[in-house]
């Protein structure tokens, strides 16, 4: 199988981990991901709250990009995944707009006729390859390890193109059968604030510190997530945090490539949990069948 892969910025920076961990699983599995070149930002949400139209050419170039090479789009990034699918939805509703798309991207030397799907790699990974085939290939077992599974508020979210929108099961499923226990964990899909952190502190602090709680509350050993800023938001600021609420979280956030390629077989230090700013708990670490 090969897939168009798309990193998206944060995974070419801050989530250099979510990048590492991702290429080794799918490669390890026997699925080819050919990154998209010349890719460009997807916009994020800075660029919708500007003007629209700016935002989705920003957008439909990458698709448009990916649909010359006449394959499906990979996208780990939360944001990116959740743009890109918008993009699709808009311009396919909405010929006008599609027209004024196609203009600005005809500058380029590009058209773009809606044949790109956008997907996750949670998606691919249990509903293309199946959740069976990952766990026959598993070197490491994670018995023992309670997991608070964090979906955050943007892929499954508002349509659950792969999973339900208010409670997904996928990534549950998938750690499950690799030995793992999914604690109670109902926030799973509860926004961590995302750009707050920058703009309203305070606010975003709160959310982050709930999310955590719950997850302290329900015994996990550690979060696993599918979203680069929801990583950094609930790992990085759980010092300002503490401070803050005086709470005493010290909790790893993983990202759920980060587990699977280490249960698959990688070294720590290809699951780059190094990059991880809270130590990997011996629970994973020891695992092993």
């Amino acid at each position: 199988m090969t897939y168009i892969y798309y990193p998206g910025c944060s995974l070419e920076s801050s989530a250099k981990a979510y990048d590492l961990s991702t290429r080794w699983v799918f490669e390890n599995l026997g699925i080819t991901l050919t990154e998209l070149e010349d890719w460009n930002c997807c916009g994020a949400t800075m660029y919708m709250s500007i003007k629209e139209t700016i935002s989705l050419v920003f957008s439909a170039r990458n698709l448009a990009l990916a649909e010359r090479l006449n394959g499906e789009i990979v996208a780990p990034c939360s944001s990116c995944y959740t743009i890109l699918n918008k993009t699709n939805k808009y311009l396919k509703e909405n010929f006008i707009l599609r027209a004024k798309v196609n203009q600005s991207l005809r500058r380029d030397g590009l058209t773009y006729h809606l044949q790109v799907k956008v997907r996750h790699p949670l998606d691919v990974l249990v509903n293309d390859i199946g959740i069976d085939t990952i766990a026959s290939r598993a070197k490491r077992s994670l018995t023992g390890l309670k997991i608070a599974q964090y979906y955050g508020c943007q892929i499954v979210r508002p349509e659950g193109i792969f999973d339900d929108p208010e409670n997904p099961t996928t990534m549950d499923e998938l750690f499950r059968a690799l030995g793992a226990t999914n604690v109670y964990f109902p926030v799973k899909v509860r926004c961590c604030g995302g750009m707050l952190m920058t703009t309203f502190p305070e606010v975003a602090l709160k959310l982050n510190k709930d999310i955590l709680e719950c997850a302290v509350a329900n015994n996990a050993d550690c979060l696993v997530t599918t979203c680069p800023l929801c990583q950094i938001n609930l790992e990085a600021y759980q010092k300002k945090i503490n401070k803050k609420f005086k709470t005493n979280f010290k909790i790893p956030v993983l990202f759920f490539t980060q587990l699977l390629a280490y249960t698959l077989g990688c070294s720590p230090k290809e699951a780059a949990f190094d990059q991880n700013l809270v130590p990997i708990p011996e629970k994973i670490l020891g695992g092993s069948l």
